[in-house]
């Protein structure tokens, strides 16, 4: 029998009660059947929530406040979930003002600001825009000035007039870039170098890839990309990333978007790091459809991760970059960016565990495009035709039967640029190390090795797991990419092409030409007989006839 003064929840609890801390809230705590809530420090939600079930003997519990995640040893910031949510979030309780965006005065004598990240007439589903109430308004700063020393291995302009950049059918890898030396000090903002790119931000329409190699964090500094939004890779090293909206904290095998307009700013608690960025102009990341595969599958909203408002009150010295154009312009201003103290919705940074993406790609027969594993994909001006889709290739099971598993040979109109996050990338046609790169140009053939096919041909196929302990991804593009000078001549890691790697190719269609003539010869046609003269009616050079 229970004990008199106890209340019993059934099991399984359904409802996950939260408690205060401060301002902001500790994790859930479900709770489970024999918990004794008769004591107010052990119960895992507050006094009030305590009295009450005591009092009304009820066997049923309602949550308190919305559910935040983080909070670990890894990563101590407090994310909300979902993604394109509309978030209210609030450092201090009462500051966000109700049924009104710009009050005639803020609480604390607070500045409201809106930032918009899409044009004011858009459809409603297009609507990007967040209200910030902060200490003291951004337009208070010092005059602009071009930082022209402070990085010139950033590129923005990817057109043919521009002989910074050129387009290159020739498939290319580089190996893992290198980080800077210790007498060096590099952060974020001048460790940033552009790889390739497409179109331009002043056209509102293209992209670019970059990466980054950087050993300090910004002091005092924050940086600003008013060109497009950036989708940052880390592969070396956490990075811990302060935003007007709060702060992430983003390790290798996560994503993290910050986009157009937002400021932040990038520290390194691991020590030096390096990582990958893709950057598209003029739109904005988004989730694939999931077509006929339903309601689920794929890269889950509720796993996305926001920041809660975070403030600081520093009336110190800080440098604004802003990158426009591609190009970076400075000013000074006497206050923090990151003084936030409320804000609420949709255009916010956010974050992803790539590891929680659900595979879809388990199938009996046959291959599935790649965009099977499409996490985020940007829109081009061409409907029904993404610019970009970001892919994440994980662990999974490989089931096929009677299939040719590796990556089939093919040419398509997509550019493929791909990338190791950590492990052992199994692919042959080139080399591909973690913090490297590759490329496949458009329309350009690519695929496995001649040994490759060799033994996906002739292997006994059985269900297997592949991928373990490898996460490497793709941007794939819908777009030719122009290279940069830094990749193909500067940055020393652009492997040499290998002319012999298709020497060793046997045109195995010859061992079989006596069991294919007895075939024709059975359907009435001539058989094959070898030709070495010039390509004519019915003749192919070096070919059949």
């Amino acid at each position: 029998m229970p004990d008199a003064g106890k209340v019993q929840l059934p099991r399984p609890a359904t409802h996950q009660l939260m408690h205060r801390d401060g301002f902001g809230f500790d994790a859930a705590k479900g709770c489970t059947e024999g918990d004794d809530f008769s004591d107010p420090a052990a119960a895992p939600f507050d006094a009030t929530i305590h009295r009450m079930l005591s009092q009304n003997s009820c066997s049923s519990a309602s949550a308190q406040d919305c559910h935040l995640s983080g909070g670990t040893a890894e990563d101590p910031y407090r994310y909300q979930q979902g993604f394109g949510n509309r978030f209210a979030s609030e450092a201090i309780p009462g500051v966000l003002p109700q049924a009104r965006n710009a009050p005639q005065k803020v609480k604390y004598d607070l500045f409201s600001e809106q930032l918009n990240g899409s044009a004011f007439i858009s459809p409603r589903a297009g609507i990007q825009n967040t209200w910030m109430y902060r200490i003291c308004p951004s337009v208070a700063h010092g005059g602009l000035t071009k930082a022209a020393d402070a990085n010139n291995k950033i590129q923005s302009c990817f057109l043919s007039l521009n002989t910074s950049v050129e387009y290159t059918p020739q498939d290319h890898s580089w190996s893992p870039f290198p980080l800077p030396e210790d007498l060096d000090s590099v952060d974020f903002v001048h460790g940033l170098r552009t790889i390739g790119g497409n179109g331009d931000p002043t056209l509102k329409e293209g992209l670019a890839v970059h990466l980054y190699c950087a050993n300090t964090s910004m002091q005092n500094s924050a940086f600003c990309n008013n060109d497009g939004d950036m989708l940052i890779l880390p592969q070396q090293g956490r990075l811990d990333i302060q935003t007007e909206m709060g702060r992430m904290m983003v390790r290798p095998g996560e994503l993290a978007v910050v986009q157009a307009g937002i400021r932040f700013k990038v520290c390194l608690p691991d020590g030096p790091s390096r990582g990958y960025i893709q950057e598209v102009f003029g739109v904005h990341w988004e989730l694939p459809e999931l077509g006929p595969f339903g309601s689920n599958g794929m890269a889950y909203p509720r796993d996305f991760e926001t920041p809660v408002a975070s403030f600081d009150l520093d009336s110190g010295e800080w440098q604004i970059f802003y990158k426009v154009a591609g190009q970076l312009h400075t000013c000074v201003q006497k206050h923090t960016p990151f003084d936030v103290v409320a804000w609420h919705g949709n255009y916010a940074p956010y974050k992803y565990a790539i590891e929680k993406f659900v595979n879809m790609a388990c199938i009996e027969k046959e291959q599935a495009d790649p965009t099977i594993y499409c996490v985020l994909t940007a829109r081009s001006r061409v409907p029904g035709v993404s610019i970009s889709d970001f892919l994440a290739f994980t662990p999974r099971w490989m089931t096929t039967t009677d299939t040719f598993r590796p990556p089939y040979y093919h040419r398509n109109m997509s550019t493929e640029v791909m990338g190791l996050i950590y492990g052992k990338w199994g692919g042959s046609s080139h080399p591909l190390e973690a913090g490297g790169l590759s490329y496949e140009g458009s329309f350009m053939p690519h695929g496995e090795s001649y040994q490759t096919w060799k033994d996906a041909t002739t292997r006994e196929l059985q269900s297997e797991r592949v991928m373990e302990g490898t996460m490497a991804f793709m941007m794939h593009m819908s777009v030719p990419l122009l290279l940069t000078r830094y990749a193909l001549e500067e940055s020393g890691c652009l492997h040499p092409p290998d002319d012999s790697k298709w020497d060793d190719v046997h045109r195995h269609f010859e061992d079989h030409l006596e069991e294919v003539n007895a075939v024709l010869a059975g359907a009435g046609r001539s058989p094959l007989t070898k030709g070495t003269g010039s390509a004519g009616d019915g003749a192919m050079v070096n070919g059949y006839h």
